[in-house]
């Protein structure tokens, strides 16, 4: 039995395999294409998966402006943010958020479930997310996912 065919294989910059996904947001339930999202930016879904390395996709989400909340999230979730100043919490709705810019709710949803550390802002800068049906990634020529078939 040859002993080095059971090593534990740690990925790192260089042994990385970097593919480029597309994910079409049109009809998908905000959280649960989140955390999809999240597991193809974090590498999860791959069997090379190491924890502290940026090992996952690079993916891009058109139709961010077709996502769907379910209940009264659309009126009732809030997202707050502060200006740093004494009293400058500020605070908008969901919806409130998604006229101003539709992409920052998906971008706010999925940046939710990546690690919170440098890592995780490493991996956050490989989302392109678009709020149509058109994305400036063609050239890298994206591998199209269809999110109902993933578990």
């Amino acid at each position: 039995m040859d002993a080095l065919s059971y090593k534990t294989v740690s990925a790192n910059k260089a042994t990385v395999n970097k593919e480029w996904v597309l994910i079409d947001a049109d009809g998908q339930t905000l959280g649960r294409m989140s955390s999809i999202v999240a597991k193809f930016l974090r590498g999860k879904y791959k069997p090379s998966f190491t924890p502290h390395v940026d090992c996952g996709d690079n993916v891009v989400i058109i139709n961010a402006a077709k996502v769907q909340l379910s209940g009264n999230k659309w009126t009732e979730k809030s997202y707050i943010r502060h200006t740093g100043y004494p009293g400058g919490q500020r605070s908008l709705t969901a919806r409130e958020l998604y006229e101003k810019d539709p992409t920052r709710v998906v971008e706010a949803a999925v940046k939710g479930m990546l690690p919170k550390n440098k890592l995780g802002s490493a991996i956050f800068r490989n989302l392109k997310v678009y709020a149509g049906a058109e994305h400036d990634q063609e050239a890298q020529k994206p591998r199209a996912i269809n999110l109902n078939e993933i578990k």
